[in-house]
């Protein structure tokens, strides 16, 4: 990857409806050579997808939790069933395997505390976990997709 990859993931990172003739003239080369590159980073994977990032506060979704998982299990059954349980609950939009005290770090997007409850209590019902402590943010100050380059 050279400065003008990186250059086109930084625009479309920002904006990947942008035109190919937008992202030529702003990284200063022709549009084959762009379209070019654009194949070549979704080939490798850099791209991975592209998607439309979509405001939950107008579709209901208000509440957004963050919630800390401890467990005693370490297994790969117990991993897999987890792991299972995560995939099916649309209502968590990111989980991350931790180094520390904390097993786990799920981001939970529902529409109220009581809809939480419910993630929880099914979650709880399915997979045995030794802690949950939700965090429950209050405002979000920063949010971006785009990764620093």
């Amino acid at each position: 990857m050279d400065a003008i990859d990186a250059a086109i993931l930084r625009l479309v990172q920002n904006d990947a409806t942008l035109s190919l003739d937008d992202i030529a003239s702003a990284v200063g080369a022709s549009k084959t050579p762009v379209w070019n590159r654009l194949k070549r980073l979704k080939e490798e994977g850099i791209i991975r997808r592209e998607v439309a990032i979509v405001d939950p506060d107008k579709i209901g979704l208000e509440a957004c939790f963050f919630v800390l998982v401890k467990t005693s299990e370490h297994d790969g059954d117990w991993q897999a069933r987890f792991l299972s349980a995560l995939k099916e609950r649309t209502e968590v939009i990111e989980a991350h395997r931790l180094a520390g005290e904390i097993d786990y770090l799920l981001k939970v997007q529902v529409p109220n505390p009581r809809a939480y409850d419910r993630f929880y209590q099914s979650l709880i019902s399915e997979v045995k976990v030794f802690n949950v402590t939700a965090l429950l943010s209050m405002e979000e100050l920063k949010y971006t997709t785009a990764l620093p380059l």
